[in-house]
């Protein structure tokens, strides 16, 4: 009688423990996954790869091309009129350099990282025409050094 009361009491707690302590931190690492692949999907900036910037430069007039490089990295080498924000100094206050919230922004960095960054930094503060083509190292446009 006790072997069959111990058993039901273990059945009642591992039932109990299956509905009750399923929660969002137990969730497997691919419904996680999922969750932010979702988050970057709804990004309020756009990904475009570096041939759609181009056509981007060629057919439109008013566009800021964005190096969000150090001043150092921009000077050694950068797309010709692209002014250079370093994306550590973007924050939450109003950027000098770019006062229209409407224009078109292209924002690049070495590899992609720092400009995705940047570009979610500028939807955070109200830019609505934001879009991020990754980084230098895959440019195969002209580049110049110096500063502008």
């Amino acid at each position: 009688m006790m072997k069959r009361r111990a058993i039901f009491l273990t059945l009642i707690l591992c039932l109990t423990a299956a509905l009750c302590g399923c929660t969002a931190q137990d969730q497997p690492a691919s419904d996680t996954a999922a969750q932010s692949a979702t988050v970057q999907e709804d990004a309020p900036y756009t990904q475009i790869d570096t041939a759609q910037a181009i056509r981007l430069m060629q057919t439109e007039k008013d566009y800021i091309i964005l190096d969000v490089r150090t001043e150092e990295e921009y000077k050694s080498g950068h797309i010709p009129n692209a002014i250079c924000i370093p994306n550590e100094t973007i924050g939450n206050g109003e950027i000098g350099a770019l006062k229209d919230k409407n224009q078109l922004i292209l924002v690049y960095c070495r590899s992609g990282r720092r400009s995705k960054e940047a570009a979610q930094k500028l939807a955070n503060l109200g830019y609505h025409n934001v879009k991020e083509f990754g980084g230098i190292i895959d440019w195969t446009g002209e580049t110049v050094t110096g500063s502008e």
